[in-house]
């Protein structure tokens, strides 16, 4: 049995311990906003924060987030700063196909929360992992500065 903090909630699981997260979260618990896409932790549709940070879940091992806290776009709007990206998100139609968002998301929530006032070499750097097959690259940065300014 492993136990994480999931969305704020206490959750046991009986997996694998090996098993790649994104499983967990999509077949176990069904989960489903964060996607599957590469598999190999190159995409960052399976973002997640895993203690505040952005983690790619296809790769990460249940083991590695053990007694941590694991949050999912299911429940990033839980606080201040996820409402304040999903506003923005929505205020400024960044979606267009909408498959790589939610670890776009959650990228930009981890961004917000360490960076109030991110320059834009600073939201570039910090989204680079997570790539947009749409090119909605100008509207996720133009999201991710007016949901600082909503913050501020």
């Amino acid at each position: 049995m492993i136990t994480i903090d999931l969305n704020g909630k206490s959750t046991r699981l009986d997996a694998d311990p090996d098993t790649p997260l994104l499983w967990v979260l999509r077949d176990t618990l069904q989960l489903t906003g964060t996607k599957y896409a590469c598999g190999i932790a190159v995409c960052g549709a399976c973002t997640v924060l895993v203690d505040g940070q952005p983690v790619r879940s296809c790769t990460t091992p249940l083991s590695a987030v053990a007694g941590k806290k694991v949050t999912t776009i299911e429940k990033v709007d839980a606080g201040r700063v996820g409402k304040a990206v999903q506003a923005a998100w929505q205020k400024l139609d960044v979606v267009q196909c909408g498959y790589c968002q939610s670890g776009q998301i959650m990228s930009a929530v981890a961004l917000l929360s360490q960076n109030r006032k991110p320059s834009d070499a600073d939201i570039d750097a910090a989204m680079a992992g997570n790539l947009c097959r749409c090119a909605t690259y100008m509207r996720i940065r133009a999201a991710i500065h007016e949901a600082a300014r909503s913050l501020t």
